[in-house]
C-alpha cells in the first residue's frame, strides 16, 4: 500500500483553518481550480456517507465522506466508484492540529492507496503535489 503525504503550517489558528475546511461540500470555496462542488441528495457536508460531486473543467469526481470529527478537526473520504486514476482502495484524510506555541495550525493531508508497483512513486508524488497545491490555495484564501 502506498502513502502520499503533505504537511504545512498556517499562520492562522487551528479553529480558523478548520472552519474553512470542515464542510466537505465547500471544496470550491478554497480550491481554485474547482468549478463546482456540491453534496448530493441535500445532505450535510459533515454527514458521514455524504457524497461530494466535484467538477474541474470537464472532469467529474465523486467522493464519499467516511469520517468527520470536529473534535479531531479531521475528515476522511474515498472515491465513489472507479477513480479516474489507476489506483485502488484510495482513502484520504485531512487533519488540522493546533500549534500551541504561537497559535498557528499544523495541517496534514495524506492518502493510502494501491496501484501497480512500477507506478507507486508517480502516484505518491502526484497526490502529495495535489495536496500541496490545494492547501496553497487555502492559504491564499485565508490570507485575503
Amino acid at each position: 500500500m502506498a502513502r502520499a503525504y503533505y504537511s504545512t503550517v498556517f499562520p492562522q489558528n487551528a479553529d480558523r483553518v478548520w472552519a474553512a475546511l470542515r464542510d466537505f461540500g465547500n471544496y470550491r470555496l478554497w480550491v481554485d481550480e474547482v468549478d463546482e462542488s456540491e453534496v448530493e441528495d441535500g445532505r450535510s457536508g459533515q454527514e458521514v456517507g455524504a457524497v461530494r460531486r466535484v467538477r474541474i473543467g470537464n472532469t467529474l469526481i465523486r467522493q464519499v465522506l467516511l469520517a468527520h470529527s470536529d473534535i479531531e478537526r479531521s475528515y476522511s473520504y474515498a472515491f465513489c466508484g472507479a477513480p479516474r486514476f489507476p489506483v485502488r482502495d484510495y482513502v484520504a484524510t485531512i487533519r488540522v492540529n493546533p500549534i500551541t506555541d504561537g497559535g498557528t495550525a499544523f495541517v496534514e493531508w495524506w492518502a493510502f492507496f494501491d496501484c501497480a508497483a512500477e507506478e507507486r512513486e508517480h502516484w505518491t508524488r502526484f497526490f502529495a503535489e495535489g495536496f500541496a497545491t490545494w492547501l496553497g490555495s487555502l492559504r491564499w484564501r485565508l490570507a485575503a
